[in-house]
């Protein structure tokens, strides 16, 4: 049932849901596609055929199997790269200025005080009892 030429559509994978054609058949379990999706090699098992089939070459180029699928509207559908704009630029955070008698009030609260000096106090002599 898989021959060159067959549409299928991809169920499984990254390119599930879009529309390739055999291009190959490599094995009993593998076949060579390309269309919509990427051109890979393809185990059977992820793949569902459709009643669909296209007159198209062993190993046909990208272009010709996109020609014979007729994939004009299905490009359109391709995700297209965005144009990219400049960039945003990060806003710098500005913090309200708060009054000034209390910034100078935390001020003088931060000051260290001075160190005392220390004075030494005299020892009394031990008292010696015999």
């Amino acid at each position: 049932m898989l021959e060159t030429g067959r549409v299928c559509m991809k169920i499984a994978g990254r390119d599930a849901g879009k529309v390739a054609v055999i291009i190959d058949v490599l094995d009993e379990n593998y076949v060579m596609i390309d269309g919509a999706t990427r051109r890979r090699k393809c185990n059977i098992k992820h793949l569902e055929p459709m009643d669909k089939m296209v007159k198209i070459a062993k190993n046909a180029s990208h272009a010709d199997v996109l020609k014979a699928l007729d994939m004009k509207e299905e490009k359109g559908k391709r995700k297209e790269k965005k144009e990219k704009g400049p960039r945003p630029t990060r806003q710098k955070v500005v913090m309200k200025k708060t009054s000034q008698p209390a910034k100078e009030a935390k001020k003088e609260e931060k000051k260290p005080e001075p160190k005392k000096e220390a004075t030494k106090k005299p020892r009394k002599k031990a008292s010696t009892k015999a």
